[in-house]
């Protein structure tokens, strides 16, 4: 293969792991590569496109099945693969906007606690420590 890289050579290029490579290809994000005679993995140019694109996808934090059918279509017609990848982006920024108003939520109860726990402690007939109860005893 003319211009092939070796697996650390992809990885190296990439900044995806030998071990992840080989776990992409066993669970089929990415076709298998080809081989030399003496059976080491050898990727073109085309591969490590495709790994860079997947590495993307996983970054927006779509899931490996999604990067699967993603990089199946990517095999299709041409122009296959972004409308599904607009509907998968769609998607996760939806789950990224609810996460990020549940942390929100977090926050501003964890600056109530914070608050309650810099304040002088209140007596109560209870022993028991309610700094934590929602109702800020």
């Amino acid at each position: 293969m003319d211009g092939a890289r070796t697996i650390g050579q992809v990885a190296q290029a990439t900044g995806v792991s030998a071990k992840t490579i080989r776990y992409y290809e066993q669970v089929g994000v990415l076709p298998i590569a080809g081989r030399t005679p003496a059976g080491y993995r050898q990727y073109t140019q085309s591969g490590v496109d495709r790994l860079l694109f997947i590495r993307r996808a996983r970054a927006l934090g779509l899931s490996l099945r999604h990067a699967r059918a993603l990089s199946a279509a990517l095999d299709g017609p041409r122009g296959a693969v972004r409308p599904q990848l607009r509907q998968l982006v769609r998607t996760q920024l939806a789950a990224v906007k609810q996460r990020a108003v549940e942390l929100e939520g977090l926050q501003r109860h964890l600056e109530r606690v914070l608050h309650r726990l810099s304040s002088p402690a209140r007596r109560h007939r209870s022993e028991r420590c309610r700094c934590l109860d929602a109702d800020g005893a």
